[in-house]
């Protein structure tokens, strides 16, 4: 800007155009219609007239017909005379907001289109000079631009947040546009996993100055008291995940440290907590606490010694559990053989010589030998069943051949059916078939000699075969010789 307090400019033709209230026409006369002179050059008289009005000031316009003034009007604040400019173009700086000091250019280019009818052959030229504008009117503009420029700074910034992110405990601050937790954690390329933690949850909204915290989760094979499992934690730590997973630690056994860390590849861990087991021997009973991974080593620490064929009522290589009673039984023992017979089969022939019903043993049979052998056991003093523990054959037995009579038994015997056959032979054998006498020489029922036997017609040895052959084979015998073959019984033959 100059630095004169007025600044003036030139125009052509008849026409004036005020660029606060728009009007057009001549300049009015008043006190202020002297002669100025622009920039130190001097003019004619006449040539130049002063256009300077204070603002407080109502501008007067000719009686000449003038074009009626605009509808626009520029803001109006209180206290301050109304201000207006011509909207014919906008503002280079920003749209719809006029620059200062352009209102005589616009005056100017209205007053070529709406003049015409002014114009006389006659040009002169004409000087004249703007007014200032008021200080509230150029700091108009700079406080709409202001106030904008703040608005959208103030939506810029409502906008923005600082989170707290902090990602398997590694912790930052960051700016995000991002309204919730999983548009946040997509745009920092934060992956979960199904069994990732991840707090506030997934989809929550946030605001400024919140914390997002994210805990990946570590596959854990977990062998807890003699129990595997497939687990997940998000413990950092061993001592760390069994807090997380409510494992008791006083007085358990860990495989590893217990500070060491858990990768992301995970772990695999034995933990036996510690138990009350309670061991009964030899009449005593004594209680311990272990974390013992057998039945033997919570025998062992509880003092107790296991001797020979001793054993424990549970088996010795199983998990001793909370609560439980284990007894040592105290055992001794040793083996017996015993020996016992194996009987012999009975094989039977057909043979036609011999009545039916008759049967006449041909090889006598003869039993086997087995030896067995039995394990003994006292247990705390108490002797058990024997158990049979093993066996072997000595000899096997031999089987009884015997053949057996086919043909036809004849009716009777004539001249020897009418005696008292039962008499005699209670008398010479009692009534018994398989009798023999104390020399072996005589069997049966009739005391028969086996070549005497043979002679009637009989197989084998007479003891051998049915009572009825034998009765058979006595009547023959007495249709020969009469009751001579028995001199102390044949009497009886009679009645």
């Amino acid at each position: 800007m100059s630095n004169a307090r007025y600044e003036t400019y030139e125009t052509y033709g008849p026409a004036y155009a005020d660029p606060v209230y728009g009007g057009f026409g001549t300049p009015p006369a008043g006190p202020h219609s002297a002669e100025t002179l622009a920039h130190g050059t001097p003019g004619a008289p006449g040539a130049y007239e002063d256009t300077y009005r204070p603002a407080y000031e109502t501008p007067t316009l000719p009686d000449y017909d003038a074009p009626t003034l605009p509808d626009y009007e520029a803001p109006t604040l209180p206290g301050l005379p109304r201000q207006g400019a011509p909207d014919d173009e906008p503002a280079p700086g920003l749209a719809g907001y006029p620059d200062p000091g352009t209102g005589a250019r616009a005056g100017s280019r209205a007053a070529a289109r709406n003049g015409s009818h002014r114009r006389s052959a006659r040009r002169r030229k004409a000087r004249y000079a703007e007014r200032p504008d008021s200080p509230m009117r150029r700091l108009l503009p700079q406080a709409l631009v202001v106030a904008f420029l703040a608005g959208g700074t103030t939506a810029f910034v409502a906008e923005d947040k600082a989170i707290e992110l902090n990602v398997d405990g590694e912790t930052r601050t960051l700016h995000t546009f991002a309204d919730d937790v999983t548009e946040l954690l997509t745009e920092e390329g934060v992956e979960i996993g199904a069994h990732d933690v991840v707090a506030p949850w997934p989809g929550t909204e946030i605001s400024s100055g919140d914390e997002v915290a994210v805990h990946y989760a570590r596959p854990l094979r977990l062998t807890l008291d003699g129990h595997r499992r497939e687990l997940w934690t998000t413990a950092h730590t061993v001592e760390g995940a069994l807090r997380q997973l409510g494992v008791r630690q006083e007085g358990a056994y860990v495989s590893t440290s217990r500070s060491r860390r858990i990768g992301r590849e995970g772990l695999a861990l034995d933990v036996r907590t510690e138990r009350t087991v309670t061991i009964m021997a030899d009449g005593r009973a004594r209680t311990v606490r272990t974390n013992a991974a057998t039945v033997r080593e919570a025998v062992e620490e509880a003092g107790i010694t296991l001797h020979g064929q001793d054993t424990t009522s549970v088996p010795q290589g199983s998990f001793p559990r909370d609560g439980q009673t284990v007894t040592v039984l105290r055992i001794t023992g040793g083996k017996e053989v015993r020996e016992e017979p194996i009987p012999f089969q009975v094989r039977r022939t057909e043979d036609p010589t011999l009545f039916r019903g008759t049967e006449v043993v041909e090889r006598a049979g003869e039993p086997g030998l087995r030896r067995i052998t039995f394990s003994l056991r006292t247990v705390n003093g108490v002797r058990q069943k024997p158990r049979r523990i093993g066996s072997e054959v000595v000899r096997e037995p031999r089987p009884q051949v015997v053949k057996v009579g086919t043909r036809q038994r004849p009716a009777s015997v004539r001249g020897a059916d009418h005696l008292d056959w039962q008499g005699l032979a209670a008398c010479e054998s009692g009534g018994r078939p398989d009798a023999v006498d104390s020399s072996g020489t005589y069997g049966g029922l009739y005391q028969f000699d086996t070549r005497t036997w043979q002679a009637l017609g009989g197989s084998g040895r007479p003891q051998d075969a049915p009572a009825a052959e034998q009765t058979y084979r006595a009547k023959k015998l007495y249709v020969r010789r009469g009751s001579s073959p028995w001199p102390h019984c044949g009497g009886r033959l009679r009645g």
